[in-house]
């Protein structure tokens, strides 16, 4: 075990064990133009992160451990897209409709893509996801089971939603759970400030959270 100074206590991080879920790092989130932006966030606060993103998927790189990437996305039909997530919220795009970068969290869509610095390579795994949460009709719990897999790094976008739910359902799972402050954004802040202070509330009740440079400290 490695030791990881966090909150609200040291997490414990086995090396053959743990890999790293980046969460929705999409085009369509993070640059003007896209669904974010559409929805009237500002999206500066997303693409802050991008270097801190891209430095913690190299660190797991260089060290072997497993990356997962997941994208919302839905099926070009939309039969995997209910009406009450579609018709929600009072932006200019809804999901589905033609944005700048093609339809709006379609897969295969220029804006449904994983930003350039944080783009999977050969051999990782992508997950596209329909709902919030990483799980939800996906086959990722039986993956990593076959992987060994027991702890889960967590990064992305946005802390509150996608990155907080993801969590949440590990944590249901029986995953341990460590959340890297800084490679994780909300387009509210004091949003991301109450999701980070949930997750580790009551020792931990959803997981840990550290920023990177503890991560790289502990683990050379």
């Amino acid at each position: 075990m490695i030791e990881i100074e966090a909150r609200p206590y040291p997490y414990a991080l086995p090396p053959g064990r743990t890999a790293l879920v980046v969460i929705d790092m999409q085009r369509d989130f993070i640059e003007p133009g896209g669904f974010g932006d559409a929805l009237g966030n500002d999206v500066t606060r997303l693409e802050a992160i991008i270097p801190t993103v891209a430095g913690l998927i190299a660190l797991f790189r260089r060290k072997g451990w497993p990356v997962i990437h997941t994208r919302e996305s839905h099926d070009p039909d939309l039969g995997d897209c209910p009406p009450a997530k579609r018709l929600r919220g009072g932006g200019t795009l809804r999901i589905g409709d033609a944005g700048p970068m093609g339809r709006i969290l379609v897969r295969g869509e220029p804006g449904n893509a994983i930003i350039d610095a944080c783009a999977p390579v050969e051999g990782e795994i992508v997950v596209d996801k329909p709902g919030k949460g990483m799980f939800w009709h996906t086959d990722i719990h039986a993956r990593l089971d076959e992987l060994g897999i027991t702890h889960l790094v967590f990064a992305g976008v946005t802390t509150e939603v996608c990155v907080q739910t993801s969590m949440r359902e590990a944590n249901d799972r029986g995953f341990e759970c460590l959340l890297i402050e800084d490679a994780t954004e909300s387009y509210f802040p004091q949003f991301k400030a109450s999701a980070v202070e949930m997750i580790v509330a009551q020792g931990a009740i959803v997981g840990w959270a550290t920023p990177l440079a503890k991560l790289e400290e502990a683990v050379g």
